[in-house]
């Protein structure tokens, strides 16, 4: 085999290792983007990836003995075992390793056509299994990525095979291969996505993503869990990971608000729990209506939002206030004597429901005749109960509410002095000390908010307020783009909820304000952008109905109307549709005329300005010295051009050489000869770096005085 046809089929080879190995690490990443995996699972994963990846570059030289596989399998047969026994202890999730590192080891190996074809399985079980799993716009990326490598590898596994078969090989084209095949792939994979877009909008799903009911991403944060430990919510403010989203007619009503999931009474010096919790089914036991509104409403103010919950494998829902009317797609909740609320089974993703809530007062201006029920003495001593504590804590809690002289002035004693004498910061203490609590008060004086809310309750218990800790999320950030509330798992909150006289369960909240503040500036808005992709992909896409459906095309309609397509609905209705018709031709003839002249003229001119426009790059390259053996077929051509224009034509049977000899002798004659030579030995005779002379020598041609004889020489 020729060096260059070598040199081709390695090229060839080596596209094909890649688009095959994108096609898995497509895949991959797709399960990956889900959640599901666990870390380990992805770390090896992408390591092995990335491994196969320098070994396709050239980077790294691995060769894996048939007996090194054997071996390895057989090890890792009986890790499955452990794993499932001991580590994982799910099937599911054993096999699911299983899968991977059979995975790894076949891309890291693969040689032949049945472990190309066994990897190409894999990837489309892989990516079948994350738009089983996810619901979220990554699916899309990893999509697009996998359309376009299954193609590129289509293509070049077609060209390898076509290689083998036979002997023919391609005289030119080859240094191009790759950006050339690259551009064909994604050529088509557009086509393909943009082909499907009409038909994915046109029939509507209505399954509503009921497979993801059967998983759930494990995310352990306040209001998720019946436990909070000090020091725990400052490792989730690191976390930006959407939990819900929230709408409202009124999105400004919602400024502020927390969204109240649990509440804990119990509390042992480091952590807050909830003891055997009963919970009672709630509900008017009719579809879609959970929570029966009160027979007299109270005083006060309300509002109406509906909630979309993102993958948080809880039964917990949250609320803003108290809930009045809960309407979703069950016909009771469960309540918890902490006034608490959740599903009878877990949430799946994108669960949304719709509640009409009255928002909590300032309590000193609580409004007339509400008269909220007295605690039971179980639910006051429960709420009374402290651990062995610092005799400092109660002694301070004494010492802020010397002035106080109501359960309500002494928590608001309390919730001012922890606001403005200590500092909010997410930094861990170095080790853990036995009083966290005493630790937080009286050494460090900064914490995180489980820290503040702790202390308060504590402080309020020890002066004989019953008090608990609420926990769920502050009130998030407003998106305009989306017109949406988005919550995040940094937006994890603790707080105070204490009982007061004549008020009932009042919240308070002695966290002081995060001195870092919001994100803000370019970063901050990207996040918004990509916040509301993922919005549009989970309302227009994953939750496509017949309603969605009805939307989209009463939103294109009126859309059409506001930029000048008004004229096709009255087109279409009008009875008198000849007439309408006439008048629309008149109205809009010129812009027709106009447009179809522009059409023909792009029609007529359009494919000799393309070739032009190619000749002169093409041009330009070989006067920089970067040229091919095609290029050498173009100035050949320009150079027949200018000889036509001197009064001579190369005949068809006549070879280059023929006819620069049958030319008269002179200057002009000379010039065609030793053009000739050179174009010889640049497209015959491999000699690109000659290209360049070629240029020079059109130059000299133009420049040559005309020959006057004409005809060609015998």
């Amino acid at each position: 085999m020729a060096p260059q046809d070598a040199a081709a089929t390695l090229s060839i080879e080596r596209f094909f290792g890649f688009s095959l190995l994108g096609l898995v690490a497509s895949g991959y990443l797709a399960v990956a983007g889900s959640g599901y995996l666990d870390a380990p699972t992805i770390a090896l994963t992408a390591a092995g990836l990335l491994l196969r990846a320098l070994v396709l570059a050239g980077f790294v030289p691995l060769r894996i003995s048939d007996r090194a596989i054997t071996l390895a399998c057989l090890a890792y047969s009986a890790f499955f075992l452990a794993d499932y026994f001991a580590f994982s202890r799910s099937l599911v999730e054993a096999a699911v390793h299983l899968i991977f590192f059979l995975a790894v080891v076949k891309t890291l190996t693969a040689s032949t056509h049945r472990d190309h074809l066994f990897l190409a399985v894999v990837s489309f079980a892989e990516l079948v299994a994350a738009a089983i799993l996810s619901v979220n716009l990554n699916f899309f990326v990893f999509l697009a990525c996998y359309l376009f490598f299954a193609i590129a590898a289509l293509t070049s596994a077609e060209i390898r095979r076509s290689i083998r078969k036979t002997a023919v090989k391609a005289r030119s084209g080859q240094k191009r291969f790759h950006s050339r095949l690259a551009m064909l792939s994604t050529s088509v994979t557009v086509g393909i996505l943009a082909l499907t877009a009409g038909l994915f909008f046109l029939l509507p799903r209505t399954a509503d993503a009921a497979l993801t009911r059967f998983f759930w991403h494990r995310i352990f944060i306040p209001g998720f869990s019946n436990e909070v430990t000090l020091g725990e919510t400052g490792e989730i403010r690191l976390n930006s990971r959407p939990v819900m989203h929230i709408g409202s007619p009124r999105p400004e009503k919602l400024t502020g608000l927390k969204w109240r999931g649990n509440a804990l009474s119990y509390f042992d010096g480091k952590q807050w729990t909830n003891h055997a919790v009963s919970w009672t089914p709630t509900g008017s036991g009719q579809w879609r209506a959970c929570i029966d509104a009160p027979e007299q409403r109270q005083p006060g103010p309300y509002v109406d939002y509906e909630v979309e919950l993102d993958a948080t494998g809880s039964r917990e829902l949250f609320f803003a206030g108290a809930p009045q009317i809960v309407r979703m797609a069950y016909s009771s909740l469960d309540c918890s004597g902490t006034d608490s609320f959740r599903l009878p089974e877990i949430a799946p993703e994108g669960f949304r429901y719709e509640v009409y809530s009255l928002l909590e007062g300032p309590p000193e201006i609580a409004p007339a005749g509400y008269f909220p029920r007295e605690l039971t003495y179980e639910t006051r001593s429960r709420n009374l109960k402290l651990p062995p504590l610092d005799p400092r804590i109660a002694l301070l809690a004494r010492t802020m509410t010397a002035r106080a002289g109501t359960d309500l002035e002494r928590a608001r004693a309390i919730e001012r002095r922890l606001r403005t004498d200590y500092v909010y910061a997410l930094e861990m203490p170095s080790h853990q000390p036995a009083d966290p609590l005493a630790d937080f008060l009286f050494t460090r004086r900064r914490g995180y908010c489980e820290y503040f809310a702790s202390a308060m309750a504590v402080m309020l218990r020890s002066l004989g307020v019953p008090a608990r800790i609420a926990t769920g999320f502050q009130s998030g950030i407003y998106n305009p783009i989306t017109g949406l509330w988005l919550i995040r798992a940094s937006d994890a909150h603790a707080w105070v909820e204490a009982w007061i006289p004549g008020n009932g369960w009042t919240t308070f909240d002695p966290t002081p304000p995060d001195p870092n503040g919001q994100a803000a500036g370019l970063l901050a808005k990207l996040n918004l952008y990509l916040d509301a992709a993922g919005t549009f992909w989970r309302e227009w896409v994953v939750a496509y109905d017949p309603r969605r459906q009805g939307s989209l095309a009463d939103r294109l309609q009126r859309g059409a109307g506001h930029i000048g397509f008004g004229w096709l609905d009255g087109l279409w209705h009008s009875g008198e549709r000849l007439t309408a018709t006439i008048e629309w031709l008149r109205k809009y003839s010129a812009a027709i005329l106009l447009a179809l002249a522009m059409s023909v003229a792009a029609w007529l001119a359009g494919p000799r300005m393309v070739g032009l426009l190619r000749m002169r790059l093409r041009v330009r390259r070989v006067r920089r010295g970067k040229a091919g053996a095609g290029d050498a077929t173009l100035l050949y051509q320009q150079m027949l051009a200018i000889v036509k224009r001197r009064g001579y034509q190369k005949p068809a049977w006549f070879t280059p050489a023929e006819f620069a000899a049958s030319l008269p002798d002179g200057a002009f004659g000379s010039a065609v000869g030793e053009f000739t030579t050179v174009y010889n030995a640049v497209r015959f005779g491999g000699r690109t770096e000659a290209a360049q002379r070629l240029s020079m020598l059109l130059d000299r041609l133009e420049e040559a005085p005309a020959v006057q004889e004409q005809g060609l020489r015998p």
